[in-house]
């Protein structure tokens, strides 16, 4: 062996013969370092050759310590030995003692006294011994390891494990390789000790990274002492990858169908199919299995959801659901791309909704659809053609309470039409054409088919020197003819009509700089005047399929048709004239501050309208708005349709938001329409009690941390919880109307530190006297998995500004399988 004193600033290198004793002042740690031929070299930095001795001897002096010397890598990964005294012999032994530290490549050994043998890489380390790798921290009173291949044992380790913040004992850890090891008697918790809320232990755990799995044997999960799940077999993924077993059990209230208890079964089929089978049992109506399977192809992706129920014991039939999603491209070396899809929704029977309350993931639940399509796009120089055929059918779900009908929509069986937009030359354009077959449940309504074509033809213009000015002038038509079922009032059963309108619209922006509430701003004025003519057609005989009459607001007020669809156009000959203002924060472009009012004029009484009576009106409803957040942590919107011949308010829309950080919100809003409907709505999230609120500022703190530091937030740590922090949350609507909350959200959640704990009552009005109650609760065991019913999807959808209390923090739910 050789050795190698380094040169210093104010000395030169110096080479000493092979085994030659050494005694040196305070210098850098030793760093060995695996050659190709098996030996170690040891490189020491600013050392003084000192007397001759057996072996290698390093002490310090003055109480100074060795630091280390980091070398290239020769390949096998540079070994580090830091400590307060080294000694050994070359090639064969190293004894390190006072504060080791001994690194290789991604561990850290610390402990004190480390005894390394060099031919057998193994190492002993006694005294306050502790393993970091991958994040992971092991500590104990003694751990004999073989480095490179990681093999040995940790006698009675703690542990903690960074990416779940979570950790236990053992009375024994076997490392058996670098992928995989072995715990005996180990436990698991992210509550502090000595005595955890939360506890799961085991008598043996096989933990094998290389499979991404981990398996326990005797597993039991305590809850302040109390057993809450038991299972002979318990094995888990030990990263986000997905893994077959069963998932934890969900449990639901509800007043329709009692206590409900379901035990999920996740099945990994492969890495793009997967499926979920949920057995569960109802005390009043009896057991059900919901189905969930999903799937993931180059050329197409899908989901296939299925809810059963053989026997239900208070309807006495049985019931279910199938939803299903499928999107999919073809591509042919004819035809091209081709997109097409297929969504269904079909329950057993009317009721369904009622007694299953969200179930069904749709907005409408009423309305359950089928809709099947097609389409191809083409890409050639005279703008963007799709061409497309498409199916789409309902399921009404009705009420016995004609009061609670619904008026059955047409289904379209089948609808085939070709469309284009583009623009050359300064024009813009777009057309359509297409042909539909309706159809409908009731056999009172109408039915027959149609074919209709569309199209418009525009040239916006900016006049020279008026950047802040364009002018658009269009012509439009539509265009329909029917061939019905059913004759007409005067005895015929086909009819066409074709309808033009010419538009022209007027817009400019300007903009000036501005100063309010001490915050630099750009002010901008938009004023907008819109002029369309449109003669009239009668239509009063013709079917009306797909029309309805638009809502009035800021975007249809300038449009040219107060119904949507196709077969119903209003005639007009109106200007409409508004004005918008906006305030911008110059540093960040946010808008600070929105003002606007329109108002329409006909200069002829308007013929056609929804109620079919005519508008002689000749100013309609002036619509004003107004939103901002000058404020600060306030947020303000408001909408107001008023009738100026009435002098009354016929509509409006107001909300106010309180928000000064993250989980903290409050909001309410106001919906009134004059001799219809007046509902006000609240909502919030706020700490109830010191330590929440002293959690919501850490939240709010970690916020801009991260938002100066963006690429850097990934190094956060996750954030704790703040233990016996009480938060509200909830969501409420009432209707003056009626005089009775029609829907609600009220719910509690409580932050222990190392669990949370939520429960939520849900109330759902499924007619002017009937209504679903659900009770969700949920405890989140931090570091581990929830259990019960899921509320988080609830509150997500109803409650305005609802932030998870610990949505950095990592969760990994287990799953139960025996192999």
């Amino acid at each position: 062996m050789s050795a190698t004193i380094l040169p210093t600033a104010d000395r030169a290198a110096t080479v000493l013969p092979p085994r030659r004793a050494w005694a040196l002042r305070p210098v850098a740690a030793a760093v060995l370092m695996t050659t190709a031929g098996g030996g170690v070299l040891i490189d020491v930095a600013r050392a003084q050759s000192g007397a001759e001795g057996p072996g290698l001897q390093v002490s310090p002096e003055s109480g100074a310590r060795f630091g280390p010397l980091i070398k290239a890598d020769d390949g096998g990964g540079p070994l580090v030995i830091e400590a307060d005294r080294l000694s050994g012999r070359p090639d064969l032994e190293t004894l390190a003692e006072g504060a080791v530290e001994f690194r290789r490549g991604p561990l850290l050994l610390k402990a004190d006294r480390v005894e390394y043998q060099q031919q057998s890489d193994l190492a002993r380390a006694t005294g306050n011994v502790e393993i970091s790798r991958n994040g992971n921290i092991y500590r104990g009173p003694e751990v004999q390891l073989k480095v490179d291949r990681f093999e040995g044992y940790f006698q009675s380790p703690s542990y903690h494990f960074g990416r779940t913040n979570a950790g236990g004992q053992a009375d024994r850890f076997d490392f058996l390789d670098e992928n995989r090891g072995i715990a005996y008697g180990a436990t698991y918790t992210s509550c502090p000790a000595p005595d955890p809320a939360w506890l799961l232990s085991t008598d043996r755990v096989l933990l094998d990274t290389a499979a991404e799995e981990g398996t326990a044997e005797g597993a039991v999960l305590r809850f302040y002492g109390v057993p809450i799940l038991a299972a002979p077999t318990l094995s888990f993924p030990l990263t986000e990858k997905r893994k077959s077993g069963w998932l934890p059990p969900s449990i639901k209230l509800d007043n329709k169908s009692g206590f409900e208890l379901g035990v999920p079964y996740y099945w990994d089929i492969a890495p793009n199919r997967d499926a979920t089978l949920t057995p569960s049992v109802m005390t009043r109506r009896g057991a059900a299995l919901d189905t969930e399977f999903r799937y993931l192809e180059p050329g197409y992706l899908g989901r296939v959801q299925a809810y059963a129920l053989p026997d239900d014991q208070v309807a006495n039939r049985s019931r279910w659901a199938l939803n299903l999603g499928h999107e999919a491209r073809w591509e042919g070396a004819t035809v091209g791309e081709i997109d097409y899809g297929l969504a269904l929704q079909r329950t057993s029977d009317d009721n369904f909704w009622k007694d299953f309350a969200g179930t069904l993931p749709s907005l409408t639940p009423r309305l359950l659809p089928t809709d099947a399509y097609a389409r191809r796009r083409f890409d050639h120089g005279w703008g963007d053609t799709v061409a497309y055929t498409r199916v789409q059918t309902w399921q009404v779900l009705q009420d016995i309470d004609p009061a609670s009908r619904i008026v059955s929509p047409y289904q379209r069986e089948p609808q085939i039409g070709l469309r284009q937009r583009g623009a050359s030359g300064g024009l813009e354009w777009q057309w359509e054409t297409e042909a539909n077959r309706f159809s409908n449940d009731d056999p009172s309504l109408q039915t027959g088919s149609r074919l209709h074509a569309l199209g418009s033809l525009a040239r916006p213009w900016s006049p020279t020197g008026a950047p802040g000015w364009t002018l658009t002038p269009r012509v439009s038509f539509n265009a329909a003819s029917y061939d019905l079922d059913q004759s007409l009032a005067d005895g015929r059963r086909r009819a066409s009509r074709v309808i033009p309108t010419v538009s022209l619209d007027s817009a400019w922006i300007f903009e000036r700089d501005s100063t309010a509430f001490g915050r630099e701003l750009t002010q901008t004025l938009e004023p907008r005047l819109f002029y369309v003519n449109t003669p009239y057609r009668d239509q009063t005989g013709l079917p009306n399929f797909d029309s309805a009459a638009n809502d009035f607001n800021f975007t249809s007020i300038y449009s040219d048709n107060v119904f949507s669809g196709v077969d119903r156009v209003s005639d007009a000959n109106q200007v409409t004239a508004g004005v918008t203002t906006r305030f911008l924060d110059r540093t960040t472009g946010a808008e600070a501050l929105r003002l606007g009012i329109a108002q329409r004029m006909l200069l002829r009484t308007q013929r056609i309208t929804a109620d079919g009576t005519p508008i002689t009106q000749r100013w309609s409803d002036l619509l004003l708005l107004g939103s901002t957040n000058l404020v600060r942590n306030w947020y303000f919107d408001s909408t107001v349709q008023y009738n100026s011949d009435t002098s009354r308010v016929a509509r409006s829309i107001s909300s106010v938001r309180y928000s000064p950080g993250p989980l903290r919100t409050l909001s309410t809003s106001y919906r009134y329409t004059r001799n219809a409907s007046e509902q006000v709505e609240l909502g919030w999230q706020w700490p109830l009690n010191a330590p929440a609120r002293e959690h919501a500022a850490a939240v709010q703190a970690r916020d801009a941390q991260m938002l100066e530091d963006f690429e850097g937030r990934s190094r956060l740590a996750p954030l704790a919880g703040c233990p016996g922090a009480w938060y509200t949350v909830g969501r409420v609507n009432y209707s003056r109307r009626d005089s009775r909350i029609t829907d609600s959200i009220v719910g509690f959640e409580y932050d222990s530190g190392c669990w949370i704990g939520r429960i939520v009552a849900e109330r759902l009005s499924t007619g002017r006297s009937q209504a679903t109650t659900r009770l969700l609760f949920q405890l989140e065991l931090i570091g581990l998995s929830r259990l019960g019913s899921n509320p988080l999807k609830v509150l997500r959808e109803n409650v305005p500004g609802y932030r998870l209390l610990r949505d950095d923090s990592p969760v990994v739910a287990p799953a139960l399988s025996t192999p």
